[in-house]
């Protein structure tokens, strides 16, 4: 038997993720779910749904975030943590209100929150934290007892994260045609996002230029390519590129979007590009719409060889990387000297979100945060 992990004073883990529809008649209804608040009309929300049609209405994610669910809990259990996870999403059921209620129903009262999110932003991290309030003050209304919830740090760059993304890319290039493969090129994608956000992600020290969200990518894009480097004896070029843009066309937004960098690496002679989603957690439907049909027709139409390396997903070394955050977080929480997990040079990030951290354009409580009204 394995010894058994402490992660008191946590007595539950919740997986917290975006949802997706399960079918064609949840596109639109989950759509306004998304967009709710910003008075996009039905007949556009289906015109944006056609993504999702393509695939028969069903969203890769939710089976996605059930394999997770599967991988964390028998990491769990072979490694003597007794620690039970729970499923909630922002969009879609199980519906977060639901599952914290759940959670408080079976005693549950220090949480911990993985979100399905990996870096600094406020749609990837702040907004999260003001749907954890929005749940909480309507369990609040219903006149509960609350939990007290911690969310997880960002483990962009924690090697149970890194690593399987290194081997993605390596398996990639070597999915390459020979003759192209040396001077095959890494378009590291991730998700854009209004150049104002992206300038305030993160603590406000680091607000500027991109701030968190842009220099955490680099980062990462950074270690993946020497160790790629280090695997292939091949030093390959790399740029950090962007997809699933959705806003007005007057709003700036991180570019260079993904066709548009496959259409300069063509013209520049490139013979090859491996495009490797390390902004993504998943293979959900930005990467399969925006990468593997978009991106790929693109590469296709310009005949240039293209491969897409693997997200994360469940794979095991990632629910071990979710563990060993746990330990980590329940062990400072405990008072105990830690050593965070971190690779790259920006080391680990912080435990509690800052006060100014990743602001929302109109303020709204957020809770496990120093500013969390919700202590």
């Amino acid at each position: 038997m394995p010894d058994v992990l402490d992660a008191s004073p946590y007595d539950a883990l919740l997986l917290l993720s975006f949802g997706g529809p399960e079918g064609p008649d949840d596109v639109v209804p989950f759509l306004e779910n998304v967009t709710r608040g910003r008075g996009i009309p039905k007949e556009r929300l289906k015109e944006v749904g056609q993504h999702y049609f393509l695939f028969g209405g069903v969203s890769p994610i939710n089976d996605q975030n059930r394999a997770l669910l599967d991988a964390l809990r028998k990491d769990f259990a072979e490694h003597g943590l007794d620690l039970p996870v729970y499923w909630g999403n922002r969009n879609w059921a199980p519906y977060l209100t639901d599952t914290l209620r759940e959670m408080v129903g079976d005693g549950r009262r220090r949480i911990l929150v993985l979100a399905t999110s990996a870096y600094a932003s406020y749609s990837g991290c702040r907004q999260y934290r003001e749907n954890l309030a929005d749940a909480l003050a309507a369990l609040e209304s219903e006149g509960l007892e609350l939990p007290k919830i911690d969310k997880l740090r960002h483990y962009f760059n924690h090697p149970g994260f890194v690593e399987p993304m290194v081997d993605g890319v390596v398996r990639s290039l070597a999915e390459l045609p020979e003759e192209v493969r040396d001077g095959a090129h890494i378009a590291f994608s991730t998700h854009s996002i209004p150049t104002s956000a992206a300038d305030t992600s993160g603590p406000v020290e680091e607000h500027g230029d991109g701030g968190a969200y842009v220099r955490q990518h680099l980062d990462v894009a950074q270690v993946i390519a020497d160790a790629v480097r280090e695997r292939t004896g091949v030093d390959h070029p790399w740029q950090l590129v962007y997809q699933s843009r959705s806003g007005a066309p007057h709003i700036p937004w991180l570019e260079p979007d993904i066709c548009d960098h496959l259409e300069e690496r063509q013209a520049a002679g490139v013979p090859a590009v491996v495009m490797a989603p390390i902004g993504f957690v998943s293979d959900h439907m930005e990467v399969l719409y925006d990468l593997d049909t978009e991106a790929t027709a693109k590469a296709q139409e310009l005949g240039l060889p293209v491969r897409r390396s693997a997200t994360v997903g469940a794979d095991p070394r990632f629910a071990a990387a979710v563990r060993d955050l746990i330990l980590e977080r329940a062990g400072d929480e405990r008072g105990q000297e830690v050593a965070p997990c971190a690779l790259g040079a920006l080391g680990a990030s912080h435990n509690l979100c800052p006060v100014g951290c990743c602001p929302a354009r109109a303020p709204r409580p957020a809770a496990a945060g120093a500013d969390s009204p919700y202590a």
